[in-house]
């Protein structure tokens, strides 16, 4: 079935539609989750969130750009959705280091770790950096969406580097893993 013929029916509310487009997509979309979630069970429902939206709103789809990129889009403001309705984010007080310099050494890290470590930070930090550095948001829009200035927006950003950049030079911090040699 093409993705035309699986929107068409899921417009048209067809269970076969929905599972092929939620089979086909919920890996990735799951993926996107777990980067502004804390642990897996909150990236799970915000992806049962996203779909339930995605559903619901699939005939405002206007074929303007990716239909991948508009479920990307959806996943990514409930996710954020879900924070703004728990907690007021306010900026956090810490006495990090200001230098955020990651060197060639600290990259040959699995991203299985680095997500560990991005969903250890607190919530603000943690929307920020995934927004900024993973899906490339602008911090204007990144302030929009999270209701902060934008500074405050620049300001979460440097902190939340600065805080992955202190757990990576940790070095009791890679359980089995050899940093040289990537193992």
């Amino acid at each position: 079935m093409t993705i035309e013929k699986i929107i068409a029916g899921c417009i048209k509310n067809s269970a076969k539609a929905q599972e092929a487009l939620y089979l086909g997509y919920r890996n990735v979309l799951f993926a996107l989750c777990l980067k502004y979630c804390r642990n897996e069970a909150e990236a799970e429902d915000n992806l049962h969130n996203a779909f339930i939206e995605i559903f619901t709103s699939i005939s405002k789809y206007k074929n303007n750009g990716s239909f991948e990129g508009w479920m990307k889009r959806i996943t990514i403001n409930k996710s954020i959705d879900s924070y703004k309705k728990t907690i007021q984010l306010l900026p956090v007080k810490d006495d990090l280091p200001d230098d955020t310099l990651v060197t060639d050494e600290e990259m040959n890290v699995p991203a299985e770790y680095i997500l560990k470590l991005v969903q250890q930070l607190p919530d603000q930090y943690r929307l920020v950096f995934s927004l900024y550095e993973l899906d490339d948001y602008p911090h204007r829009e990144i302030a929009q969406l999270l209701g902060i200035s934008e500074s405050t927006s620049k300001s979460n950003l440097h902190r939340a580097k600065a805080i992955l950049k202190q757990q990576l030079t940790v070095k009791h911090s890679f359980p089995n893993y050899n940093v040289s040699n990537g193992k």
